[in-house]
């Protein structure tokens, strides 16, 4: 069943999508030799804007020089030995991208080639999984001529989610069923089987819990976009509308549901990356920023010429 993509959020989606593809194809500056990566701990690593190549620099000293691999990836993350790249293929209309699995010095473990331009990308907490979300056009029932599709890839089992769009969510004890769902920005636990996500429905955004081995979700409240669970399992980071294409950073308490806004005022259209159970990391701007995420502070630049950012523990 063909999902539609919610018109309030998806053009701005879109828009920030095919900004940050052309970024990162623009300017290789390919002189520099490519440095030899890898995921140990203690990094800082991002996509470099000037070059669209995946940077590295400690996380001790965030303003140094980074080192610049011969990587071009448009979204970038990373969780214990486990990488992921995903980066739409320059040329191709409509667009086809590629996801790249890849191992602790960055080598190539499998490689999936999908319709669509990159929006989220992310790895479970265990490694054992990559996800991921992408723009794709064609659905004829799409007011905004495109759609989104979430997918994973599970490493250990080789099991390929093209969409999770047949996942069964319940609303208030009720199977919901509608013509226009879409998920987007995929979050997993660090058991490997509870995640979050959300939908998007009649104008709507929702934060589904779910059960990767049931394969079954509910609702657990709504004005949730691009969630990010905490590293303690007991918050959600995301961005929350807070008027036509404007969103806010705030953190859910998942116990209590008490919400809080974080220091940054500015519009972020991301989905944010936990440094620590402390700190939420966020691109705006071309810079990766960080706040904490009691609401306290104030937002600290982090690095320039860089987005996507991913923290190696």
């Amino acid at each position: 069943m063909k999902k539609l993509v919610l018109a309030f959020t998806g053009t701005a989606l879109l828009i920030a999508a095919v900004t940050y593809t052309v970024s990162a194809r623009h300017g290789t500056a390919d002189a520099e030799p490519a440095a030899q990566l890898t995921l140990a701990p203690g990094q800082l690593l991002f996509h470099d804007t000037a070059t669209g190549r995946i940077g590295a620099v400690p996380l001790a000293d965030t303003q140094a020089k980074p080192q610049l691999s011969g990587l071009k990836c448009d979204r970038f993350a990373v969780a214990k030995q486990t990488a992921v790249c995903v980066a739409v293929k320059p040329g191709t209309l409509p667009a086809v991208t590629d996801v790249l699995v890849l191992d602790e010095h960055l080598g190539v473990r499998h490689t999936e080639t999908l319709p669509g331009t990159p929006s989220r990308a992310r790895v479970s907490p265990d490694g054992k999984r990559v996800y991921w979300t992408l723009f794709v056009t064609g659905d004829s029932y799409a007011q905004t001529g495109f759609s989104t599709r979430a997918g994973l890839y599970d490493l250990e089992s080789g099991r390929l989610v093209k969409t999770i769009e047949e996942l069964p969510v319940f609303v208030g004890g009720d199977r919901y069923f509608a013509s226009d769902v879409n998920y987007w920005g995929i979050t997993f636990a660090s058991d490997g089987k509870r995640f979050y996500v959300t939908l998007g429905s009649k104008g709507r955004t929702y934060l589904v819990e779910a059960d990767y081995a049931r394969y079954r979700g509910k609702t657990v409240r709504e004005n949730v976009e691009c969630p990010s669970l905490s590293p303690d399992g007991k918050r959600v980071a995301f961005k929350k509308k807070a008027g036509e294409g404007v969103w806010r950073l705030s953190v859910l308490d998942l116990a209590s549901l008490r919400e809080t806004t974080l220091a940054e005022t500015r519009s972020v259209d991301d989905q944010a990356l936990w440094q620590d159970d402390h700190t939420v990391l966020y691109g705006l701007e071309n810079a990766v920023w960080a706040v904490p995420a009691d609401g306290s502070g104030a937002p600290r630049k982090l690095r320039g010429d860089a987005v996507s950012p991913a923290v190696t523990g």
